[in-house]
């Protein structure tokens, strides 16, 4: 038995705070680390102590092993908790914490080392009698010998990182052709993400359900499951709706599952939190994708539907203690949806956004949880994962549970970097969604361009309402002694004020004029009237659902229980420039120029890809929009660029290729 009165927590955001709130509710000591991107974060607020890392680059703070070490040693901690990414599945970081005599609060490192590797771990559980994907899981990694490979198993096949998961270093090829290319971005990004660029490889199952088993082992041999979870609904392979159970799976379906991943612990002695993600046909067979040998971002569906605090579990198993559970306690009530609100834009291909927190206002009510670890104020920086909080709701049916969460959302108001909370309001209410009919190819089916965007003309007439009143405020503000019915009053009848707005690339000039106890407003080609206060504003008589409001200087945020909006106050003095006017190139958001593919002078065809750029461990591809010569290259590969930063100039001239 282990025993130990503090625990650091290796890790910064929701995870760190949501691990730290059960280490204080068993009457243990937190201790927290954070950079200075992370300083005054609620995480380093929330601990008894906390410790400075680093500026901000995470391979330099949270990936330092080193760092993380004398952390722990300066804190007092007798163990270490790593949360979820970072060095949560590192087996050098367990060693570490070993030899210097602090309790890993995690699975043995060598269960980390096999099932970190994708090509040993699949080995392991063929021998074990586990069902896998047909694949190439060898140790000759040339190129020549993938190719052949990945024809043999045949396309689609899918490359995937054999270090190392959550979707990076992972490409889809539908064909021979295409193979080359992927090979070379699958492996520069698993080797940013994991410091190893080897690979697997898959048959591609193109339309299976994503579903994992949550397993739990202790030290006196009892391995135990606690049902499934369906993580089907993600973009770019990463997860963005989870639930728990699974619609598509039954109780025989789930014993079957089950014992697969029992006997895939067993098979190497596992203790801990961990989880055996499989995919699943629509014929009910089952095939063994990859165990994650730490806690799941998702383990709340889990938490909800079972009553159990997957993080004190951890705890008591780290120190020795029985799990103190059989199969047969473990019981199933109800649905949990998980939602992850991330700070992306789904309008542009979901790229990752950084900026300050305006204003965060999080849900709350019955079955409805909200972890999170921000807070109004904070900046989100680019060195991380996106990820701000996750919303979770439970409920009796499944038909409960995602009404509850879409109510959530709809309270759910971020404003300052652009989310996906209307993405997930959109995903929540589609009818296929609603059915329990969704696969790996959900998003990509159903939502192809992200995000839809339009801006319905009652949220414009709301905006410039809004604008129209805070003038009016400011204005009884300076006028001092004027009475305030006098305000606005002209001999000539009532006043008008025009709002120029512009709003996803859109431009309107909108006309406000005081009525009595309302305001007309008009815009090209439409005409509406508003009323009331506050969150009781109407629109031509229809509650608003305003939810929030703030006006920074020129920038109006709204946010409706449908969208969140952000308007532009164009002033008449300003000559408005758009980015990437007259062939430039500008990076899509802010990062680190991974590779230039082009020198001046290169003639480009649409299409053609110019450079690559890295955000919040994910690599993107800029490619040209149209034909025309390379006129400059502004930056080099290595160097970090802000949003709308030019990159390269491109005179337009007609395809190469006709």
């Amino acid at each position: 038995m282990s025993s130990f009165d503090t625990i650091l927590v290796a890790n910064r955001g929701e995870i760190a705070l949501r691990v730290m709130r059960t280490v204080r509710a068993m009457g243990l000591k937190s201790a927290a680390v954070f950079t200075d991107a992370d300083a005054g974060s609620p995480h380093s607020d929330f601990a008894g102590i906390a410790i400075r890392i680093g500026a901000g680059p995470a391979a330099d703070s949270y990936l330092a092993i080193d760092k993380i070490i004398a952390a722990a040693r300066e804190a007092g901690a007798g163990a270490v908790h790593p949360g979820y990414g970072f060095l949560s599945e590192n087996a050098e970081f367990a060693r570490a914490c070993a030899a210097a005599g602090l309790v890993f609060i995690g699975p043995a490192p060598e269960a980390i080392d096999l099932m970190g590797n994708k090509a040993a771990a699949k080995r392991r559980m063929l021998a074990a009698g586990v069902p896998c994907v047909p694949g190439y899981e060898g140790a000759d990694q040339a190129a020549d010998v993938l190719a052949a490979e990945a024809a043999r198993i045949g396309f689609p096949v899918m490359i995937k990182a054999a270090a190392g998961g959550g979707g990076k270093g992972m490409r889809l090829v539908r064909q021979a052709a295409d193979f080359g290319a992927a090979l070379d971005l699958a492996r520069s990004e698993a080797l940013a993400a994991f410091g190893c660029g080897d690979v697997i490889l898959e048959r591609a199952l193109l339309h299976p359900r994503h579903v994992e088993v949550q397993i739990f082992g202790d030290a006196h041999g009892t391995v135990i499951h606690l049902g499934e979870r369906d993580c089907s609904i993600q973009r770019r392979h990463q997860k963005v709706v989870e639930e728990a159970p699974s619609p598509a799976v039954d109780a025989a379906l789930r014993a079957r599952m089950g014992a697969a991943a029992v006997t895939a612990a067993q098979a190497i002695g596992y203790q801990g939190a961990g989880t055996v993600e499989f995919l699943l046909d629509r014929d009910g067979a089952f095939y063994f994708l990859e165990m994650n040998t730490r806690l799941q971002v998702e383990h709340p569906v889990t938490e909800m539907i079972t009553g159990l605090d997957l993080v004190e579990l951890q705890i008591r198993v780290a120190r020795g203690e029985p799990l103190g559970l059989a199969q047969g306690d473990v019981q199933l009530e109800g649905h949990a949806i998980e939602a992850r609100l991330y700070a992306e834009d789904a309008a542009q291909g979901f790229l990752p956004q950084s900026g300050r927190i305006a204003h965060w206002q999080p849900p709350c009510g019955d079955g409805v949880r909200a972890d999170s670890g921000i807070v109004s104020g904070q900046q989100v920086p680019a060195f991380y994962d996106p990820l701000l909080a996750k919303l979770i709701a439970h409920g009796r049916t499944r038909a409960d549970a995602r009404q509850r969460l879409m109510a959530a959302l709809q309270d759910c108001v971020l404003f300052g970097p652009v989310c996906n909370r209307d993405f997930l309001l959109q995903v929540l209410a589609h009818p296929q969604f609603a059915q329990g009919d969704i696969t790996t190819a959900f998003i990509a089916s159903h939502f192809p361009d992200g995000l839809a965007v339009a801006v319905p003309s009652s949220i414009w007439a709301l905006g410039a309402a809004l604008i129209h009143r805070a003038e009016q405020q400011r204005c009884a503000a300076a006028a001092g002694g004027v009475a305030a019915e006098l305000l606005g009053w002209s001999s000539r009848g009532s006043l008008h004020s025009f709002v120029r707005l512009s709003c996803n690339g859109e431009t309107q000039s909108v006309q406000v004029s005081d009525e009595p106890g309302r305001l007309r407003v008009a815009g090209p080609g439409w005409l509406h009237r508003v009323t009331g206060e506050g969150e009781g504003l109407r629109v031509d008589g229809r509650r608003a659902d305003l939810r929030s409001w703030r006006l920074e200087g020129d920038r109006l945020q709204v946010a409706t229980a449908a969208q969140i909006v952000t308007f532009t106050r164009q002033r008449a003095s300003c000559g408005a420039q758009t980015a990437g006017q007259a062939g430039q190139v500008v990076a899509p958001m802010h990062g680190v120029v991974r590779d230039i593919c082009v020198a001046e002078g290169d003639r480009v065809a649409a299409g053609s890809r110019l450079a690559v750029m890295e955000a919040m461990k994910m690599q993107h591809e800029i490619r040209a929009a149209a034909p025309g010569a390379v006129a400059a290259v502004a930056v080099r590969s290595g160097a970090q660029v802000q949003a709308g930063q030019v990159l390269l100039v491109i005179t337009p001239q007609e395809d190469p290729g006709t």
